[in-house]
């Protein structure tokens, strides 16, 4: 059960010591946006596309969330932000900086990232949706939040943060 995931507790701990409401559900294992599709049914909210990239000497990181459905050019964007040419980071490097596993990237990972080392860049059209979805650091579980729930968390969380059209 990921409720008994030491790495969920700590997510469903941060959000309701920020008074933070949530609906929860499990599912089997979705890896991928076309995984997590297949589960969507029933759960309210922008489903979202969550990826960690790093740049070209490796020593910035990002986390870049978007909706599910908008197709991104990876390096033209880097480009476009000014951060380069951007790849997406190896997941011995995902461990290290938001402690999850490839299917896992989420902006609760952000729990884990105590320097607070990741940047994140949120997608602009994100911002006209009431409740938004990610997993808790385990893709067998989606949390549904209100956007200006996330906005607290990354508040809290102590990462800098971007608003930014993808």
């Amino acid at each position: 059960m990921p409720k008994n995931n030491p790495e969920v507790k700590k997510v469903l701990d941060v959000l309701k010591e920020l008074n933070i409401e949530y609906t929860y559900h499990e599912h089997p294992p979705a890896n991928t946006v076309e995984d997590a599709k297949k589960y969507a049914d029933g759960i309210e909210g922008l489903h979202c596309k969550n990826l960690f990239l790093r740049n070209y000497k490796g020593d910035r990181h990002f986390l870049m969330i978007t909706e599910n459905e908008k197709p991104l050019k990876i390096k033209a964007t880097g480009k476009k932000l000014g951060y380069g040419n951007l790849s997406f980071g190896s997941p011995e490097r995902l461990k290290k900086y938001l402690g999850v596993v490839p299917g896992s990237v989420s902006p609760f990972g952000l729990v884990n990232d105590t320097n607070n080392e990741t940047l994140v860049l949120l997608d602009k059209v994100t911002e006209v949706y009431e409740l938004i979805t990610f997993h808790p650091n385990d893709n067998r579980a989606t949390l549904s939040i209100k956007y200006a729930d996330l906005i607290k968390f990354l508040d809290w969380s102590g990462n800098p943060y971007k608003i930014v059209e993808l």
